[in-house]
């Protein structure tokens, strides 16, 4: 009787383990830099065609260093989050794996993720000029290096030039031209700013809408997240003051940054992981980032919306990702030394 209570106790036990197990495979923990109302779509998405729970630790900053404290211990198996900057954090700190995918080979073009599979873009944001319809000439401005111009003096709102945006763009016109032309550019933007770098990219817009300056430097989806805007109706009349300009068309193509993935090195769900970073990529999840948060799609079979295309049909700078991420040090420095 005792042995068969010893066996009985014992299959229970290697039962309950198997539970927990598949209870555990039918998860993936999800840190998040991405706000709840732009992502939790997708992962409602994700969870009603495979099944896997989605938990999600939303962070407007620190997730870095939680997973930092957290080490081996740490919950995290995917991370999201905005700009390369951020994602790069995460790859010199080696919290990264690499992922080996053909889903996400196939998916997402070279030039948008990380040369070692460790990250991968997502969605594409364009850094655009939006200007005043009533006081930018149509024609005046083509590149993002006329804004050295002296005849826009006193006419550009910018956010600080530290700023992983704005930071993110210098990057990408050092690689164009080389550090001596951009830092001269950034000098020149900064002489012609109408007032002392301060807000967001909507405050930029607002500013133009209000006279103080007639010309921004903003993210795209901004100016659908205004267009539409029920809640701050103000941020309608914003839009509606605005023609926006997509430059270098001529060239290299307008600068584009990401936001993007990558797995945790310490995921306990690596599976799951990477079953959600590749849905992420599909179709139907591509045109949720479009519909829904204004995003340009990665996946190049997929088109952006109606939307986003009645705004310009645009060339985009095919620089890889990875090289703003490499020239960002040396952007930060040219805007400490211009007081951009």
């Amino acid at each position: 009787m005792k042995n068969f209570i010893i066996k009985l106790i014992s299959s229970l036990v290697i039962l309950l383990s198997v539970v927990d197990i598949a209870y555990a495979n039918d998860e993936v923990n999800v840190y998040s830099y991405r706000q709840p109302i732009l992502i939790n779509p997708f992962f409602d998405e994700f969870t009603k065609k495979t099944g896997i729970k989605v938990n999600v630790l939303h962070a407007k900053k620190g997730l870095l260093e939680r997973v930092m404290s957290e080490g081996n211990n740490t919950p995290a198996d995917l991370i999201l989050t905005v700009d390369i900057a951020r994602l790069n954090q995460f790859v010199e700190n080696d919290l990264l794996t690499s992922v080996d995918s053909k889903i996400l080979q196939e998916n997402i073009p070279s030039h948008l993720r990380d040369s070692k599979s460790r990250w991968f873009a997502l969605s594409k944001r364009a850094r655009i000029l939006a200007v005043s319809k009533e006081r930018v000439p149509l024609g005046s401005i083509n590149n993002i290096e006329d804004l050295a111009n002296e005849k826009w003096k006193g006419k550009i709102c910018t956010r600080i030039g530290s700023h992983d945006y704005n930071r993110s763009l210098l990057a990408s016109i050092i690689a164009a031209n080389g550090e001596e032309v951009a830092e001269n550019w950034a000098k020149a933007l900064v002489q012609n700013l109408a007032r002392k770098p301060e807000g967001n990219d909507r405050n930029q817009a607002k500013a133009v809408h209000e006279g103080i300056c007639d010309i921004a430097v903003m993210n795209t989806y901004y100016f659908g997240k205004m267009k539409f805007n029920e809640k701050n109706p103000e941020q309608k009349e914003w839009a509606s003051s605005l023609r926006l300009i997509f430059t270098n068309q001529s060239n290299r193509g307008n600068h584009v940054n990401i936001a993007g993935g990558g797995i945790i090195k310490y995921s306990k769900n690596k599976d799951n992981a990477q079953a959600l970073l590749e849905f992420l990529t599909t179709p139907d999840a591509q045109k949720l980032y479009s519909s829904m948060n204004y995003e340009y799609p990665v996946n190049p079979k997929v088109r952006p919306s109606k939307e986003l295309d009645s705004w310009g049909i645009f060339i985009e700078d095919q620089l890889p990702v990875e090289r703003i991420a490499e020239l960002a040090p040396t952007a930060q420095k040219i805007i400490d030394r211009v007081g951009w």
